[in-house]
This record gives C-alpha cells, sequence and structure tokens, in this order.
C-alpha cells in the first residue's frame, strides 16, 4: 500500500537528526577480515507511530477512513527517526565492530572467533528490541561484501563496477551519430581531462564534411583513452559528503541516464554515472511517466549518500516541477512520487541540449532500435532470481534436493544458486512465481523480438526459461500488449480453394519474390521493399528501393543481398509484376537454369509466402518506426532479424536455424549465461543431425500445409467451371 503525503510533508517540520557519512562509517572497517550484513523486514514498520500522532497518518480506503499505528512509507522524516533509532540500539558498539545505515546492518571484526562473539550480541540486542530480520537478504561471515556501493574485503575499500560500467562498457561507435553522442559526454568533461583536444583528434576528424568514414587502430586508441580518462582519477571524483550533490537524469524510450555529481565550486565534478535500459514500454508509457521513472530509479540508486541530506536535482521535463503539488496521479505514478518524496531536493528544470552528460547515457547507441533492446539482466537481477526461489513452494523445495542430493533429480542442476533444467539441446533457466522477473522476461521475448504472436513469443522463453503457466502467462501477456492491439488488424479468408505450391527439398531450392510499396518515402529516397523468402527455411530479406527501381537495378539487388550469399534458386516464385516479366529477368533466370513460376492474374494468394510476409513486415514495421514514418527503411535489419530469429509456426525452428544451420544467441538468452547446447560435436554426427532436421522439417511442412488448407477452405467453395465454358 502506498499513500500519497506530499502535502503532509510540506508542512512537516524537518527531522535535524543527520544520516552518518559513509567516508566516516567505512573508515572503521578498515583492517577486518569478517563482514556480516544484516537486513530488517520492512524495517520502517517495526517503529510504532506515537498514539497522539496516528491521526496524522489517516488515509481514506473502499472501506472507509485508516491510521497507521506502525510508521508508513512516504514520510520525509521517516529515514531520519529509523536512523536515531538505529543509533541509540547500538550506541554502545557503533564504530567499534558495528556501522548502521538505515536498515543496513553491518558487523565486522579482524578473527572469525571474534565476529561469531560480536554476531552475538548484535542479534541479541535486535531480540530485546523486538525487531524482525530478512534472513533471505542477511550474509553472514562473508570475506567479501558489497556495502554502500562499495567493495569490503581484507585488502580494504573497493568502489563498485558499475560506478564506471556505464562509460567502461560504451560499444564502438559505428555511426555519425554515434560518435557524436559519445563525443559529447567526453566533451561536458573535458576540463578535468589532460590534452583532450589530442586525444580526441582521431574521433574529431569523422565528423568533418569531406571526411570518409573509416574507423582504424588510431580512432580506437583514442576511444580508450578517452573513456579511461573519464572514469580513472581525478576525473571520477571520490565522495566528499561535505560538498553539495547534485542529481542529473533523463530518459528516452529505450533508456536511462543518469550522473552523480559534486558541486567543488570550481564545476560540477563526477561521482558516479548509471545508465539502464527501459524495462519494457508497460513500465513507463509517456514522456513524463519516462521522466519520473529515471529520477526514481538515479534516487534509489544513489539513496545511501542522498538520504538525509539536501541537494538538487536536474531534469530536462519541465512539468516534473510540479511533482510534488499534482493533485490527480495514477497508482502507479502516486507509489513512484511516495518513493521519490522521502528525499530533500531541488527539482530544476534543464534544457536537453545542455544535459548532455545523462542525454548521452540514455541514448547510447547500442540501445537504439526497440527490437535489438537488451534486458538490464545484472548482478541485481540475477540475486532476485536467486531470491525469489525462497518464494516458490515448488521451485524452493526442488533446489533445496538438486544441491543436497543431486542423483535424485538427474533431469536439473544447480549453478551459483540458479536452478536449470536439462534437456536435450540446451539447458533452460527455471523461473520462479515472481511477476516482476516474468514480466520482464516476458517483455523481451515479446516485445523486443518483434511483437508476434502468443506462439512464437513462448517458442523463445522455451529455448531459455521454464515455468508453471508459461503458455497461459505468455496468451495473456500478449493479448493485453497495447502496441499489438493498436497495430495488430484481423484478417479474412477469400473465397477459392486453397492448392499450394509443392514442398521445396531443403534450403535454397526456391524462393519466393515480391514488392511491397510502403507509400511514404524515407529520408534515403527510398518508397518500396523487395521482399525475398526462401520457401523450405522461411529465412527472409528486406532491400529497400526507389520507388521507380528499374529491372537492372532490381537485378544487381537481388545478387547482392541474396545470390551472393546463398547460390542459385531451382525456382522462383513471383507476381506478375512488368520487372519479372521483361526480357532482362527472363534472360537472367535463363542463366542461372532456375525455373520461374508466376502467380496467377489478380489472384495474388498464388504468391501466398511474400503475401503473408508483406504482411508481417508492415505490422512489425508499424510497432518500431518513428511517428514521421521517414526511417523506415533504416529499420528493416532489425525486423530481418527479429523475424528470422523467432520460431516459424509451419517448420517448428527459426528460419536461421535452418537456413544457416546454426541458432544465434539473442537478448533475452543472456540471464541464461550457463546455457549449453548438446548437438553432435564431429562432422559426420552434424551432417546425420543436420538431415534429421530436414527430413523432420519437411514433415511439419506438409502438416502445417494440411492444416491451412482445410481452415482456408472451411471458408471457401469449389469452383464449377469445366473447359470450354463460357465465363
Amino acid at each position: 500500500m502506498c499513500i500519497d503525503y506530499r502535502g503532509f510533508n510540506v508542512i512537516t517540520v524537518k527531522n535535524v537528526e543527520p544520516l552518518p557519512r559513509i567516508d566516516d562509517l567505512l573508515d572503521w572497517v578498515q583492517g577486518c577480515k569478517y563482514f556480516s550484513k544484516i537486513d530488517l523486514k520492512s524495517g520502517y514498520h517495526q517503529i510504532e507511530v506515537h498514539p497522539d500522532d496516528q491521526y496524522k497518518t489517516v488515509f481514506r480506503a473502499r472501506y472507509g477512513h485508516y491510521e497507521f499505528i506502525v510508521m508508513p512509507f512516504g514520510l520525509t522524516n521517516a529515514p531520519a527517526t529509523f536512523q536515531r533509532c538505529m543509533n541509540d540500539l547500538f550506541r554502545p558498539w557503533l564504530d567499534k565492530f558495528v556501522v548502521v545505515y538505515l536498515d543496513d546492518i553491518l558487523v565486522f571484526s579482524k578473527t572469525l572467533q571474534e565476529h561469531q562473539g560480536h554476531l552475538r550480541q548484535v542479534l541479541e540486542k535486535l531480540r530485546e528490541a523486538s525487531f524482525k530480520i530478512n534472513a533471505k537478504k542477511c550474509e553472514w561471515a562473508k570475506t567479501q561484501v558489497l556495502y554502500l556501493g562499495h567493495v569490503l574485503d581484507g585488502d580494504g575499500i573497493k568502489p563498485e563496477d558499475s560506478k564506471i560500467a556505464a562509460i567502461r562498457d560504451w560499444s564502438t561507435p559505428r555511426t555519425l551519430t554515434e560518435l557524436r553522442s559519445f563525443l559529447g559526454l567526453a566533451n561536458y568533461y573535458r576540463k578535468f581531462v589532460r590534452n583532450f583536444s589530442t586525444i580526441a583528434a582521431p574521433l574529431r576528424r569523422l565528423l568533418k564534411k569531406e571526411a570518409i568514414w573509416q574507423w582504424d587502430k588510431n580512432c580506437m586508441s583514442a576511444l580508450k583513452r578517452l573513456k579511461r580518462a573519464l572514469i580513472e582519477y581525478p576525473i571520477l571524483k571520490v565522495v566528499d559528503p561535505s560538498l553539495p550533490f547534485v542529481v542529473t537524469t533523463d530518459a528516452s524510450q529505450y533508456g536511462i541516464g543518469a550522473v552523480l555529481q559534486h558541486d567543488d565550486r570550481n564545476g560540477y565534478r563526477p561521482v558516479e554515472f548509471m545508465s539502464a535500459r527501459m524495462p519494457s514500454e508497460k513500465v513507463a508509457t509517456s514522456t513524463y511517466e519516462r521522466e519520473l521513472y529515471a529520477l526514481r530509479q538515479a534516487l534509489d540508486h544513489w539513496k545511501h549518500y542522498l538520504l538525509g541530506r539536501h541537494f538538487k536535482a536536474y531534469s530536462d521535463h519541465e512539468t516534473l516541477r510540479w511533482l510534488k503539488t499534482q493533485a490527480k496521479m495514477t497508482p502507479k505514478l502516486t507509489r513512484w512520487a511516495a518513493e521519490i518524496d522521502q528525499y530533500d531536493f531541488e527539482l530544476k528544470p534543464v534544457k536537453g541540449k545542455y544535459n548532455v552528460v545523462a542525454d548521452a547515457l540514455s541514448r547510447r547507441s547500442n540501445y537504439f532500435g526497440a527490437i535489438v533492446h537488451y534486458l538490464d539482466i545484472g548482478i541485481d537481477l540475477q540475486e532476485k532470481v536467486k531470491q525469489a526461489y525462497a518464494q516458490d513452494p515448488i521451485y524452493s523445495d526442488l533446489l533445496k534436493r538438486v544441491r543436497d542430493a543431486p542423483e535424485t533429480e538427474p533431469d536439473y542442476r544447480t549453478t551459483e544458486a540458479l536452478l536449470f533444467e536439462k534437456t536435450n539441446v540446451f539447458d533452460r533457466l527455471c523461473v520462479s512465481n515472481n511477476k516482476e522477473i516474468r514480466s520482464l522476461i516476458l517483455g523481451e521475448c515479446h516485445d523486443i523480438e518483434g511483437h508476434f504472436g502468443w506462439q512464437k513469443t513462448l517458442a523463445n522463453l522455451m529455448r531459455a526459461y521454464t515455468w508453471p503457466g508459461m503458455k497461459n502467462d505468455c496468451i495473456e501477456y500478449v493479448r493485453s500488449c497495447k502496441v499489438c492491439q493498436r497495430n495488430k488488424t484481423t484478417t479474412r479468408a477469400p473465397l477459392g480453394l486453397l492448392r499450394p505450391l509443392p514442398i521445396p527439398d531443403q534450403p535454397g531450392d526456391s524462393v519466393s519474390i515480391d514488392f511491397m510499396d510502403t507509400q511514404v518515402k524515407s529520408r534515403h529516397g527510398k518508397s518500396q521493399v523487395m521482399v525475398i523468402v526462401d520457401r523450405f527455411s522461411k529465412y527472409a530479406v528486406f532491400v529497400p528501393l526507389p520507388a521507380e527501381a528499374r529491372t537492372d537495378l532490381v537485378i544487381q539487388k537481388f545478387f547482392d543481398f541474396w545470390v551472393s550469399e546463398n547460390g542459385i534458386q531451382l525456382s522462383i516464385v513471383s507476381d506478375r509484376d512488368s520487372r519479372f516479366t521483361s526480357q532482362n529477368w527472363q534472360e537472367l533466370m535463363r542463366v542461372y537454369g532456375s525455373k520461374l513460376l508466376m502467380s496467377s492474374g489478380r489472384h495474388p494468394e498464388t504468391n501466398g509466402q511474400t503475401e503473408q510476409m508483406n504482411q508481417i513486415l508492415q505490422q512489425v514495421l508499424r510497432m518500431y518506426i518513428r511517428p514521421d514514418q521517414i526511417n523506415w527503411d533504416e529499420m528493416l535489419p532489425k525486423v530481418a532479424s527479429a523475424y528470422n530469429n523467432n520460431m516459424h509456426l509451419s517448420t517448428c525452428r527459426t528460419p536461421n536455424e535452418l537456413h544457416r544451420s546454426f541458432r544465434p544467441r539473442r537478448p533475452f538468452e543472456v540471464l541464461n549465461r550457463d546455457q549449453i547446447h548438446r548437438l553432435p560435436p564431429g562432422t559426420k554426427e552434424f551432417v546425420i543431425q543436420h538431415e534429421k532436421r530436414l527430413a523432420t522439417v519437411v514433415e511439419n511442412l506438409r502438416k502445417a500445409q494440411h492444416r491451412m488448407i482445410e481452415q482456408a477452405n472451411k471458408h471457401r467453395r469449389p469452383s464449377q467451371f469445366q473447359v470450354g465454358d463460357l465465363v
């Protein structure tokens, strides 16, 4: 339950109880080798509200008015009150072998025996005060722990790797746009980087109008030197709690970016960078929601620095200034606002052109294109998956049996506390009954892989994951997808009995070709798409063409995009477009030795393969192109990637798997890094396996063709015409 206390917080006298300085806390752990982290269960709810003040927490629900008898979330003084309680409880041992930051308790000792005694004292004190701990989030007697953004071990204190990962893992620019994005971020901090102009010179040369794009070793060296300069001293400043903090955030439809900085009176110096992808479209549907989500995530990420102190926050969305006074909000936004309202900050708008750092982090080149999106599967989510097992009655028992007696469960294995189900081809990660985790994975397999139907989405899921009720979850997710509801249309079968073409014997034997007019001219001057589909593997290639593409250009593109990679076909199926009936195309077929099969006039269903592909292409493009639609040709490779890596319902295989004889790894499989493929290793065995697969596909195609004929002919009637009849 989340209550909107913004109005109450405005008139509340602020508690001046200071939160401890993080650098002071960490000074006391130097030289210690054993650490335990204790997390309190719903810590705020374990503090009682004084009876005289309970009426101040009143809220209205469906069945009447209620008051909190324990401290709720969302009150501006809640962090300081909780910290004071912890300080009073552990005052005799503070900084000796205990440090406390809100509900994060750290016990540290030099020897194991000493540590056991310290733990006993701390736990006994918690018991006396009737505090309950969250055992699943506690860590006991570790030689290395992560505490308040720092890694503590016997050797000392190190910064958490995620502080610099957003810059360190920046991918190599492939276009001028990507290069400008990185240089915009680097240039913002140029005064802190010695010899910045000299280092960046090879990169800046690529920005000149007359320059030809050529990424060489000098460019790579400059990129590495700039990245190293941005994340190493003196550019990345060590936290100094005596200096004011500044948080700057930005969000795009692809991701969020934020930077935590110090105002040292000589300018803003970065402390940490944060960059993450937007989990799915359902998380934030409008610009306002995305900016609010970015602010919420940034504050939560750096809460150990920001809670209990005043700071500035910059966002480039003007309406966020009215966050604390907005009257009506959805339950989701109310919950986010309550989390944000715990912080004491001044929110300032900043124009996008001045917000270059956070803007660059939120629009990193490898975030672009929702199809090649990336599930933010880092250590945090892996930890969530591990912790969620304990809440699942099925997997918690199974995990215990596999860990304690693996011989009793030969179909399962564990790796780093993750549970995997073994199959004949690859191992699948078991996902517990956690809606947040399942929703993220479903979004990755549906939203990012082309917004295909539930069957293809389910096939994607089953390549890497498993959980009870996966099919029903998949159907419900696809059914409720807003993007699909807006863009997909229903179709009706025409009259006339369906007589499909014969099934090819193997990939490369026969292709279908068609032209699709987009009726929109792209910024590169393209207006139509040549659609090429292998009729056996269903592998597709989409070639953008200008509106008046002549036969010689079509022939050139057909060779460049298909023949050069896949060889010559035995047969080519097309409609009666003038380019296919031209003398040049007929001569090409004669030279290639290919048989040209043309559809019946005014009956495009004869070439049903590409007609269906045209519908799929239109449908998927609608979901990913810009509102002005002028970038549709730039999205074609990504649409092709999404289609070719989704299971085809006719073959029960992905087109890539059949056409290329291997299955590329997809972004949604990243969480299952330990996936094991069990294909035969030898060449002979591979050939046998491949032949079996082709035979299976032929049988699947026959079954699919039979189903298609039955389904289509339900609404058709046979022709009564005989040879010689007048029509």
